[in-house]
């Protein structure tokens, strides 16, 4: 069967625009063709297929397994059968191969080439997709907004591919009007039957990370490095850095001159508030400057709790380290892995009159007020 040479120039054409392989093609096209010849021949044959890329023949074949007893006579011959048909030097174990160009298949042949290779481009495509995106996971990409698809919003990361930015990775109350241009994190990229499934988020404390990177120079050029990071997104963020340059304030790099860097993150995220804390390997100097903005008094380990410590705070300064609804204490306790648990500081005062007559008596066991002059 001849497909010719215009056949192997078109394959090849192929290799150069899609980057697919004239061989996996080829490759695709010869099981592809058995399969075909089998339903052509409505039987259990083994069939054998080779394509020549040089001059586009296809060579055809049926495979005869020589066996003592034959339970499928499609692809079986006894060593008799064998030898009427040409082959009296095969044994038991042996296979004949028997070349067939049945005079209808030839269209069959070429439809089938057609639709393999449209499914190997697709194929292809799918693999260029995936492996673009897999190597990277945890990037910050940039996206626009197309369309609502149920508890999902699809993104346009580039010209030929779409994203899912799924109803958990959104940010509450965050709008996302179509046509509009974010920054996501892409978090993950799976196989599907369907091509591959690309997943962004909005919330993940990676993002935060990401956006730090671009926005603060000390950062990129690994001057300050980030510790660790914790989010509600949209609503509150706490970061721990530090400097491994002693001239460098990490904190003040990562603001910039009049909070102008922390703004600019902060508005990428919707307003989140985001504080900068610096990172010690003290847990309890970690945890003192992880409940900014609230000034702390006095930390102790609390005993009988693993990794738990009790923070003392004078009352002015509370509301400021529990946080609206928690959220200050929370994300100090996630951000530092430790479990916090605030008290308020009772005020010092000096001691009165009756404070001391109080020490006298618990000292002697005596009262001395009954020998003073009543009224």
């Amino acid at each position: 069967m001849q497909l010719g040479k215009d056949f192997v120039k078109a394959l090849k054409q192929i290799e150069t625009e899609k980057g697919l392989p004239v061989e996996i093609i080829a490759s695709s096209l010869e099981a592809a063709m058995a399969s075909a010849y089998k339903k052509y021949k409505n039987g259990n044959q083994v069939v054998e297929v080779y394509i020549n890329l040089t001059n586009g023949e296809i060579s055809m074949a049926e495979k005869y397994h020589i066996v003592d007893e034959v339970a499928t006579p499609d692809a079986e011959w006894t060593t008799e059968q064998a030898k009427s048909n040409g082959h009296a030097e095969l044994e038991v174990g042996d296979y004949a191969y028997i070349e067939v160009n049945p005079e209808n298949f030839g269209r069959i042949a070429a439809q089938t080439a057609r639709q393999v290779i449209i499914q190997r481009l697709k194929d292809a495509e799918r693999q260029i997709i995936f492996n673009e995106f897999a190597d990277h996971i945890g990037d910050m990409v940039l996206g626009t907004i197309f369309k609502a698809e149920g508890d999902q919003i699809l993104v346009r990361v580039n010209d030929r591919t779409d994203a899912l930015l799924p109803k958990e990775e959104r940010i509450v109350l965050e709008s996302y009007p179509p046509g509009e241009r974010r920054k996501f994190l892409l978090l993950d990229v799976r196989k599907t039957t369907r091509g591959p499934r690309i997943i962004v988020s909005r919330t993940h404390p990676g993002l935060l990370k990401r956006l730090m990177e671009m926005e603060v120079p000390e950062i990129a050029e690994g001057t300050v490095e980030i510790k660790s990071i914790v989010r509600e997104a949209g609503a509150r963020a706490k970061a721990a850095v530090r400097s491994l340059d002693m001239n460098v304030d990490p904190v003040g790099a990562c603001v910039g001159n009049g909070g102008a860097r922390i703004k600019s993150i902060s508005d990428e995220l919707g307003g989140e508030r985001i504080d900068v804390i610096i990172w010690n390997d003290d847990p309890m100097q970690f945890v003192r400057n992880a409940l900014s903005p609230a000034k702390v008094a006095k930390i102790e380990p609390v005993l009988e709790q693993e990794h738990s410590l009790r923070v003392f705070v004078r009352q002015d300064q509370l509301s400021l380290a529990i946080g609206k609804a928690g959220q200050n204490v929370r994300l100090a306790a996630r951000l530092t892995g430790w479990k916090i648990d605030i008290k308020v500081i009772e005020p010092e005062r000096l001691p009165t009159l009756h404070d001391l007559f109080d020490d006298i008596i618990k000292t002697t066991g005596e009262s001395l007020w009954e020998d003073l002059p009543k009224d």
